[in-house]
C-alpha cells in the first residue's frame, strides 16, 4: 500500500496555493474597484476661503483676448457680481469643478445677477484650454493669460482659484480649491447680506 494520501499527492499543495492566490487576487480587485468607484463619484473638494491682500480693494483689471478670439474687459461687468475663476486644462481639481461652473453659469445667466469669467493660467496651452472649455460646455468668456500677468496680479499660485467681485468692483472673497454651485450661491448670499 502506498503512503500517498490525497492531501500529500504530488501537485495538491501547489494547486491549493494557486487557488488561494486566485481568491486573494479577486478580493484585492474587488476592494480596488470599490475604492475607485467611491473616488470617482465623490463631489469635488470643498473650496475654502483664503486671505488675499486684494480683499476690500478694487479688483485688478482683466482685459484681453478670450479663447474664442473675442475681446473682453472686466470693467464692462461693473454693476453686477462677477466670479473670476483661474483654471488650467491639465489640473484635475479644475476638471472636477468645471461641471459645477457650467451649472452656476447657466443658473445665473438666466437670473442675470452674476457673471462668470475664466482665466486660463499656469502654463496651459491655449489649444488645450479651448478644447477643455468646449468639451465641458462652457459658454462664459475665458481669457488667455500669456506670461501669467493676470494670475500674477491676483496672486494666483495653483489652480483652481476663484475670486468674488462685488458690483462696485471690489474683491470680496478668494477661494482655494474647486468650487460647487451650492458653495458659490452661499457665498453670494452672504456677501449680499453683508451689504458688499
Amino acid at each position: 500500500m502506498s503512503d500517498v494520501t490525497p492531501d500529500t499527492a504530488p501537485g495538491v499543495g501547489a494547486r491549493r496555493g494557486r487557488h488561494r492566490a486566485r481568491w486573494i487576487a479577486g478580493f484585492v480587485l474587488v476592494v480596488l474597484a470599490a475604492l475607485v468607484g467611491l473616488l470617482a463619484t465623490r463631489p469635488p473638494a470643498t473650496a475654502t476661503e483664503v486671505y488675499t491682500p486684494l480683499l476690500g480693494k478694487p479688483a485688478p483689471g482683466i482685459s484681453g483676448k478670450t479663447l474664442a478670439g473675442a475681446r473682453f474687459d472686466l470693467a464692462a461687468d461693473k454693476g453686477r457680481w462677477v466670479v473670476v475663476n483661474f483654471f488650467a486644462s491639465w489640473c484635475p481639481p479644475c476638471q472636477e469643478e468645471e461641471p459645477e461652473l457650467v451649472s452656476f453659469a447657466f443658473q445665473h445667466r438666466s437670473a442675470g445677477d452674476a457673471a462668470l469669467v475664466g482665466v486660463d493660467c499656469c502654463g496651459d496651452a491655449t489649444s488645450s484650454a479651448r478644447d477643455f472649455e468646449a468639451s465641458a460646455g462652457a459658454t462664459w468668456p475665458a481669457l488667455v493669460d500669456p506670461g501669467g500677468q493676470i494670475a500674477l496680479q491676483y496672486g494666483v499660485r495653483d489652480p483652481p482659484e476663484t475670486f468674488l467681485i462685488s458690483p462696485s468692483g471690489e474683491v470680496v472673497a478668494h477661494f482655494d480649491s474647486g468650487v460647487t454651485v451650492a458653495f458659490l450661491d452661499q457665498q453670494l448670499t452672504a456677501a449680499r447680506a453683508a451689504g458688499l
